[in-house]
């Protein structure tokens, strides 16, 4: 799969929540963007007689009738934020890609434990479809965790949590830091996604676990899950560092 550069349109753009606004983009030039889900594009933002880059996972499931989709996160007096969220309609930017491996493989029958802090949750809403599949196989299971800071930032939660209402062999929880809804879900827990992980029990040997988003979360699910003997066959890693 070829990195190359080229022009997005932007077709339309809306606030998910109160700190993250969807993007959705199309080529220019009509082509499709060849991506596998998990992977991410790199924005050419010019600024000041600079280029900006930054990077953003392709939150689209495939098959529907966007193309490409980006979750941004507000960053307080960010550069980009400023950018991103000023264009309309119509707007012409640079990107490359796509880029990372940050994807499902074919994997031995086992569990799949998908971990997100806020926007981290975009590629795994791009793999519903391999999800969906690997699942109807009947040899596989896996359970989402999404840690933000409360309800009203539930980044995609209705996409999984209607897969978790279609598929038994699909777990959706939600992990708040800060406040549960009144009354909770039975998918809302309060505290830290890494922590509502080790109480899944994971087991290194039949669990492959997936961590993306914040890297401070990212290296203490890290440093618990190889104290337990997971290593790095079984540990997939996608941090989100912020920029402005």
């Amino acid at each position: 799969m070829s990195h190359e550069r080229f022009s997005f349109i932007l077709q339309s753009s809306r606030m998910l929540t109160a700190r993250v606004r969807q993007l959705d983009f199309r080529r220019a030039d009509g082509a499709p963007l060849q991506y596998a889900p998990g992977q991410f594009v790199t924005l050419h933002l010019p600024w000041d007689g600079m280029e900006l880059r930054r990077s953003y996972s392709i939150a689209t499931i495939p098959g529907s009738a966007a193309e490409v989709q980006v979750a941004v996160t507000h960053v307080t007096g960010g550069r980009a934020t400023k950018l991103l969220y000023d264009m309309t309609p119509g707007a012409q930017l640079q990107a490359s890609g796509p880029f990372g491996r940050f994807m499902l493989r074919d994997d031995p029958p086992g569990r799949y434990l998908l971990v997100a802090t806020g926007t981290g949750v975009s590629p795994y809403r791009a793999m519903l479809p391999q999800l969906q599949a690997r699942l109807a196989g009947g040899k596989h299971a896996a359970t989402l965790l999404l840690g933000v800071r409360g309800p009203d930032e539930l980044l995609y939660g209705e996409d999984f949590l209607r897969l978790a209402r279609d598929n038994p062999a699909f777990q959706f929880i939600a992990s708040y830091s800060r406040h549960l809804s009144e009354p909770p879900g039975a998918h809302e827990r309060k505290g830290y996604v890494q922590e509502h992980l080790l109480e899944l029990n994971p087991d290194p040997q039949r669990d492959i676990v997936y961590l993306c988003g914040n890297p401070d979360m990212i290296d203490a699910a890290v440093e618990r899950l190889k104290a337990i003997g997971f290593d790095n066959h079984n540990l997939r890693r996608e941090k989100y560092v912020s920029s402005n």
